[in-house]
């Protein structure tokens, strides 16, 4: 009879239904009380996994929808909103039978999920292309043309070519070669833009975070250059830094 440390063990180290089915066969007739409670728990898991994939699946809508088109790229952008800083731009192909489990819009999940989601979005990818556009350029041809011009880049960083483009919700004129499916809020509704929506914010999160480093007095590692009270604040107090966008502080210096 193994010990309740080694079973508990056993249980935190299992991640997929068939895993946590065998552990329920295990030890399901095992009568103590401890071990009927890790039995409960693993019971209660693969109802959250079957939940979550169902999830999934419907995240996958656009996907099935345009798979005879070939490669699918999702796209998506972060850092139009902010104070200062570069607009991020990535491209995601991922693979047709892909099931990245808790993968969602990266505005909904913690800055921990985003980090344990990037790897496995880099590893399982069969593409990946991430740029940028800088605040100067941001102030010279406004931000959605640089927006535009950053997820252009990312397409063209791809190492495999694709053959449609899963946006979310905007059309690009620079990309007029492909075939562009606008799906409105599609960070929340397909898994490929999804993937590209934490690939471009984990990026610019540490860069921001790096930046925070050489100008500590904006905070930039907790705002990431959005207009926070402290943010504001600080640049009344200190005026811009090479970061700030010229275009976009008006009000406040």
């Amino acid at each position: 009879m193994k010990a309740m440390s080694e079973i508990k063990s056993l249980l935190s180290g299992l991640g997929t239904i068939d895993e946590y089915s065998m552990f329920i066969d295990e030890f399901s007739s095992d009568e103590r009380a401890g071990v009927q409670k890790m039995v409960a728990t693993a019971h209660k898991k693969v109802e959250a996994i079957q939940k979550e994939l169902l999830r999934l699946d419907e995240m996958k809508k656009y996907e099935k929808e345009y798979a005879s088109l070939g490669y699918l790229c999702g796209i998506d952008e972060v850092g139009r909103g902010p104070l200062a800083g570069p607009v991020y731009a990535a491209a995601v192909i991922l693979p047709s039978d892909s099931n990245i489990l808790y993968i969602n819009d990266s505005k909904k999940l913690s800055e921990k999920k985003r980090e344990e989601l990037y790897d496995i979005i880099m590893d399982e990818a069969i593409a990946v292309g991430i740029a940028c556009n800088s605040p100067e350029r941001i102030d010279e041809i406004n931000i959605l043309q640089a927006t535009y011009e950053a997820m252009t880049m990312a397409v063209n960083n791809l190492k495999v070519k694709p053959n449609a483009l899963l946006i979310d919700a905007v059309h690009i004129p620079q990309l007029e070669d492909y075939k562009q499916i606008s799906i409105i809020k599609g960070d929340a509704k397909s898994m490929s833009i999804a993937a590209a929506s934490i690939i471009a914010k984990v990026t610019r999160d540490r860069l921001m975070k790096e930046y925070a480093k050489k100008y500590p007095e904006y905070g930039f590692d907790s705002n990431k250059g959005y207009g926070s009270a402290d943010h504001i604040a600080a640049l009344k107090k200190y005026g811009p830094c090479e970061l700030h966008r010229r275009s976009f502080i008006g009000n406040f210096v």
